[in-house]
């Protein structure tokens, strides 16, 4: 299995295309974290995405990290928006990985209006994440978010502050939506000539949870199910040139998505697509409604 690497922005990492997003390991034991991480790790993964806010996440990482640190980019995420708060998480997320610095820390879920501007002030989170970087505690700031306004959302971040990365959905259904698709498309041409990052999250998301769906539930959507439209979902997603995909929370479903990378070629053809959407049932998994703040 052979997943291809690229420069990660201008951090100087060439990162693996496919990023694994810990979230996965937030609510598991450790020896199916240590299992579930050996998976990864083997398959070429060198870059890892958690966050503070992701259940145990950063403990289930921290036994690995004692003596596989330097093998990885390890980035990790702060909701805080005061400086004070966001230094303190920071802090936290350290001790709880047991490590001295990450490589990127990044502000989750930067889309409300109000929570910009306190992020971005002189006493903002911006300001002290800049202040921790000076100081050798995380490398480099990125920016995350969700919803149908996160793309120009990151726009005016990246108008304020130079961030190293951004994060947002990024599917053949969510892309069906033209304002998104033009505005996400625009965000994805900025960062290549700024040499920024473009992280993409929810490739496999089938949609909602239906209201009445009382099973198991591993990740907060419902994820694709069928593997042969797995595979071409993740072969959308890197077709465009630059991507990185960031994995599920549903650890049930990594290791096709790995296996969909080695194999990634060129896109499937809206046609394809859109017969899986019918044939699925695929629906965007936001609308500018519901869970634009999750």
């Amino acid at each position: 299995m052979s997943i291809e690497t690229l420069a990660f922005g201008s951090t100087g990492h060439e990162s693996s295309r496919i990023i694994f997003g810990a979230a996965a390991l937030g609510a598991m034991s450790q020896d199916r974290a240590d299992a579930t991480i050996d998976l990864i790790h083997r398959a070429g993964v060198n870059h890892f995405d958690t966050a503070a806010s992701y259940g145990d996440s950063e403990l289930r990482l921290a036994p690995w990290l004692t003596d596989h640190r330097n093998e990885i980019f390890l980035a990790t995420k702060t909701g805080e928006r005061s400086g004070s708060k966001a230094r303190a998480e920071l802090e936290l997320s350290l001790t709880r990985m047991g490590i001295d610095k990450v490589d990127l820390i990044q502000l989750h879920n930067l889309v409300e209006p109000d929570e910009w501007e306190a992020a971005h002030r002189p006493d903002g989170a911006v300001a002290a994440l800049a202040q921790a970087r000076d100081e050798g505690l995380v490398d480099h700031i990125g920016v995350t978010g969700h919803g149908t306004r996160i793309a120009g959302m990151h726009m005016r971040s990246l108008a304020e502050f130079d961030y190293a990365s951004v994060l947002l959905p990024w599917s053949f259904t969510m892309l069906d939506n033209p304002t998104y698709r033009h505005d996400a498309e625009a965000l994805v041409a900025l960062c290549a000539e700024r040499n920024i990052a473009v992280q993409t999250i929810k490739a496999i998301a089938a949609g909602r949870w239906p209201g009445d769906f009382d099973g198991k539930r591993f990740s907060w959507y419902e994820p694709i199910e069928d593997p042969a439209a797995i595979e071409r979902a993740v072969h959308w997603v890197l077709a465009t040139p630059g991507l990185f995909l960031n994995t599920t929370s549903d650890a049930r479903k990594l290791a096709l998505i790995l296996e969909a990378a080695a194999s990634a070629d060129e896109a499937p053809t809206d046609q394809i697509m859109r017969a899986d959407v019918e044939t699925l049932g695929l629906t965007p998994l936001f609308d500018g409604a519901d869970f634009e703040r999750i």
